[in-house]
């Protein structure tokens, strides 16, 4: 099966499902110069949207992502096959249920235009057991955001078992050339990369609270006024390799690797009990301090705004010299 368009020719976006992730894109899209069309069986769907859209694009203008572009170029349907008459590209962001991504994707499947690539932003199936009800399993590419979407540059693409290398190749290509970070990756890994990494910080988190060993608000400000403040321009690798001064990441192994299997590691997620369900959401809010999530997302968004800016102004002062 090909037919797939050429990159430059993709004018034409579906995005099915319009939560958190899939508005996310459908904004970022939008902002892009695409025109989007919405799949979202929700009666409030168009409404949730234009809250999402208004909430993102100041942040997006002031990344220099929306000249040419046209807030209005969307629309909301509740038939699936209408939403995907014409479209050139597609991105699913159903909710994390394998049964109902199985069914999803066979619909889709079906009712796409031959050839058409259709991303996923699953955060924790493998295309290869989303895609099993498909009839073209080799169209079908998880193409892995993180929140909010229309912000956060990164993307982990990678294919099924049935996926074709070509198809892999386009859906990393696109992305790339519509301004994301993408990591491709080789073969599907649970959980991802990014992702897997997250979890080990939240299994520890939750260890903590637990135990009573740490507030919520400490950990945050832990991670936020500590290593944190390192990760955006060199991760945590690299973090490591220079805490190992001149002997670089060598001597980081020598002299902490000992440590790895130290009782302060773990491996596994405790049990989420009532107790600790309930120190969790009322330590969140505690530390909210009164602000409401529509607060703390402008905070957020203007707080990438200003670090991405300032990233991208270093890398270019460094360009320049």
């Amino acid at each position: 099966m090909n037919g797939r368009p050429e990159i430059t020719d993709v004018k034409t976006i579906t995005c099915v499902g319009a939560g958190t992730i899939g508005g996310g894109w459908a904004a970022y899209f939008l902002a892009r110069g695409f025109t989007v069309r919405i799949w979202d069986p929700a009666p409030d769907a168009a409404e949730r949207f234009t809250r999402l859209l208004e909430h993102a694009w100041p942040a997006l203008a002031e990344l220099d992502m929306v000249a040419g572009a046209n807030q209005s170029d969307w629309s909301v349907h509740t038939d699936l096959a209408e939403a995907l008459e014409g479209a050139d590209f597609v991105q699913e962001s159903a909710p994390e249920d394998l049964e109902l991504k199985r069914d999803l994707l066979a619909r889709i499947d079906a009712a796409a235009g031959p050839g058409v690539v259709v991303g996923s932003s699953t955060s924790g199936y493998g295309m290869t057991e989303m895609a099993v009800r498909t009839t073209h399993p080799e169209r079908f590419v998880v193409g892995h955001p993180f929140n909010p979407p229309y912000l956060i540059p990164l993307v982990e693409v990678v294919g099924g078992e049935g996926t074709s290398t070509e198809v892999v190749d386009w859906a990393a290509e696109f992305y790339s050339a519509i301004g994301k970070s993408v990591i491709r990756m080789d073969r599907e890994v649970p959980g991802f990369i990014a992702n897997r990494l997250q979890e080990a910080l939240w299994r520890e988190a939750l260890h903590m609270v637990d135990n009573g060993e740490a507030t919520v608000e400490q950990i945050d400000r832990s991670i936020r006024d500590g290593p944190g403040l390192r990760w955006p321009f060199h991760g945590p690798m690299l973090t490591f390799h220079l805490a190992g001064g001149e002997g670089g990441m060598a001597h980081m192994l020598d002299h902490f690797g000992p440590s790895l299997k130290s009782p302060w590691t773990r491996l596994s997620a405790p049990e989420l009990t009532r107790d600790l369900y309930d120190s969790v959401v009322a330590g969140c809010e505690n530390a909210s301090d009164g602000r409401s999530i529509s607060d703390l997302m402008a905070e957020r968004d203007a707080q990438i705004v200003a670090l991405r800016t300032m990233m991208r102004s270093t890398a270019e002062d460094g360009k320049a010299t």
